[in-house]
């Protein structure tokens, strides 16, 4: 919206910053940052009145869990969201599809685990939403978001690039109608399953925020891609105005969780975050690197799809409980390791796949 100010420079010059997408990714990330720092306490006081007993807790997780964690208020990805979407409403260029594509699918994600998140409360349940019906719901949105990246994109929209293969595209025709929504539910229920300690998920979702945003401003710039040798896709640098602003919220979400929370992400935040990442590498056309910046997300779900194979396959488990960081509280490391470890993890894949922009 503030882009309009832009129209006004020949009135008063400074406005002309506003032009530029790097000053408003920075405003993006303040604006949410300062939105859920403000707005926080009373989104947390307002979800522990209506709450009650709040998450209803694993009772064959760590038994820390039960003891410090009962009682937190759940549904804090509201506090992620409403920064978000009022910080990328304010800075980013409402006339670029892009922005209202992502948009599309975080607020549909964030519908649907919002629901799970209030099945769980009111029932004080692990079974929320049924699985096939959030699971179609889902793989809905991102085959509209998809459809409509067709729509309004370039010849390359239906392109696969690899990483370190300079310019070579494999066009994946209709097909991306299916590889795309793919991509997009998978990050969606990737960083749904990583967000199980205090702080574990929202920061590796930043970290990954945070390149991704470094990417969509490379792509969507003509000069810098081909220098790089990597696809151009006209405007996704907006999606830089967008991944700031995640950051800001999720700086400002952070200080709440940090241990001992005083709020869960819950599925409405967490759905909707890997919602988000997965459209942005989709639009971006770096699905690939996503599964290596993202590489914990991959991790956490491989550990899940491995536990559940190997026991229905032969009775047994591969690790003490899956998702795996679970498995490491098993084994006696700390929460606080736990976490500060993984994003030492997503920090270092978080270079690993931004150094595929170089080696092509």
């Amino acid at each position: 919206m503030l882009t309009w100010l832009a129209e006004y420079q020949n009135v008063f010059q400074p406005l002309n910053l506003f032009r530029y997408i790097t000053f408003r990714t920075g405003g993006a990330t303040a604006t949410a940052l300062f939105f859920v720092f403000f707005f926080g306490p009373r989104i947390i006081a307002a979800l522990r009145l209506k709450q009650g007993k709040g998450q209803p807790i694993r009772d064959d997780g760590p038994k820390s869990h039960i003891l410090t964690k009962a009682g937190t208020p759940t549904m804090g990805g509201l506090m992620i969201l409403s920064g978000l979407v009022v910080s990328t409403l304010l800075w980013a260029n409402p006339r670029n599809h892009f922005v209202w594509i992502v948009l599309f699918v975080t607020i549909g994600f964030g519908l649907i685990g919002f629901y799970d998140d209030y099945l769980k409360v009111t029932r004080q349940t692990h079974r929320g939403f049924s699985g096939r019906r959030r699971l179609g719901f889902e793989c809905a949105i991102a085959l509209a978001a998809c459809a409509a990246m067709m729509l309004f994109g370039t010849p390359t929209t239906t392109g696969l690039s690899l990483p370190a293969i300079n310019g070579y595209v494999a066009d994946l025709g209709l097909f991306f109608l299916v590889f795309g929504p793919f991509v997009i539910v998978a990050a969606g229920n990737a960083v749904n399953l990583t967000d199980g300690l205090d702080g574990l998920a929202i920061v590796p979702v930043m970290i990954a925020a945070a390149s991704f945003g470094i990417i969509a401003y490379l792509a969507g710039n003509a000069i810098f891609s081909t220098y790089l040798g990597i696809n151009f896709v006209p405007g996704t640098g907006e999606l830089a105005v967008v991944c700031g602003a995640l950051i800001g919220a999720g700086l400002g979400f952070l200080w709440f969780n940090a241990p001992p929370a005083q709020i869960f992400m819950g599925d409405t935040g967490s759905l909707a975050l890997g919602g988000l990442l997965g459209t942005v590498a989709v639009a971006c056309k770096h699905e690939i690197v996503l599964a290596i910046v993202g590489g914990l997300f991959v991790l956490e779900t491989l550990s899940v799809i491995v536990q559940v194979i190997s026991f229905k396959a032969t009775g047994k488990r591969v690790f003490k409980m899956a998702p795996i960081h679970h498995h490491f509280e098993h084994l006696g490391w700390s929460e606080p390791q736990v976490v500060v470890r993984f994003w030492i993890i997503a920090f270092i894949l978080a270079m690993i796949g931004l150094s595929t922009l170089k080696l092509r």
